[in-house]
């Protein structure tokens, strides 16, 4: 009998990417027995209510306080017991057989803990969502990567683009759609709270390296992420929180290095003003 699993989806305010997302879940279920829980980060939207709404029965977490996409994560897998957790972002959508393709893919490989499809912008084309850990180094390579994938000629955009569709081991998988062990995600400890938004998945997969499990890229399943909702509506208040997440992550896996990354943000004033 295949492994039970727990879909959590984490919310704050985007009603219609959520119901969206909800309605693309249980229209191409796995192929297992599952369950969503949800977990609303105090929306003033109107979200508890239109989910109770289309769902009546499904497990929903109405938190008091936006305690931030890590917290609201490890609540809805602390209020779960599926074998295999899904973390999936409010604005994916879900299309028929995917989620069974990336459990049989991670049930396959015993060494491996974590893994993640290939996600998809709402234009069809291929995100970046897996890539090297977080470093100076790494970031400058991703950067890089993203830039050729936007601008250079077409046939150097489709060699990367073959070489971004290989499965793959690698150091972290996006957490828009992060499929994980619950033996494994609970030998870590769940995700590191003081990551309000940004980097807790990528802090994640280094935990769960760091323990001796591996991390797939699995290219065959397909997700897609209608990204870039927060920061379209906060620009400011979404570009704090990603540089405060950076600082931390930082100061946890660069310590010689976050002082120097806090000097470059003040002297071109994108410091968040913490620490």
């Amino acid at each position: 009998m295949s492994a039970t699993l727990t879909i959590v989806v984490v919310t704050f305010n985007a009603r219609d990417d959520v119901i969206a997302c909800l309605a693309s879940v249980h229209a191409a279920p796995p192929d297992r027995p599952w369950t969503v829980v949800v977990v609303d980060n105090a929306s003033t939207d109107g979200t508890p209510e239109a989910i109770t709404a289309h769902w009546p029965a499904l497990s929903l977490h109405r938190l008091t306080a936006n305690r931030g996409f890590a917290a609201a994560n490890n609540v809805g897998i602390r209020g779960s017991d599926g074998v295999l957790i899904l973390l999936l972002n409010s604005d994916t959508l879900i299309g028929a057989g995917q989620i069974e393709r990336l459990c049989r893919a991670l049930e396959s490989s015993p060494r491996a803990a974590a893994a993640g499809p290939r996600l998809l912008g709402g234009d069809g084309r291929q995100e970046l969502s897996f890539g090297p850990m977080i470093s100076p180094f790494g970031e400058l390579r991703q950067r890089v990567r993203a830039g050729l994938l936007a601008h250079a000629p077409i046939p150097l955009q489709r060699g990367m683009r073959a070489r971004l569709q290989r499965a793959q081991e690698v150091d972290w998988v996006s957490g828009a759609c992060l499929l994980v062990r619950r033996a494994a995600a609970e030998q870590v400890g769940l995700l590191d709270e003081r990551y309000f938004m940004y980097c807790e998945d990528v802090d994640f997969c280094a935990a769960l390296r760091a323990a001796g499990h591996r991390v797939l890229f699995v290219p065959d399943a397909v997700v897609t992420h209608l990204r870039g909702r927060s920061r379209a509506t906060a620009p400011i208040a979404t570009s704090r929180r990603y540089r405060e997440s950076q600082l931390a992550f930082y100061r946890k896996h660069h310590p010689r290095w976050a002082r120097w990354l806090a000097r470059y943000l003040r002297a071109r004033g994108q410091h968040p003003g913490r620490g």
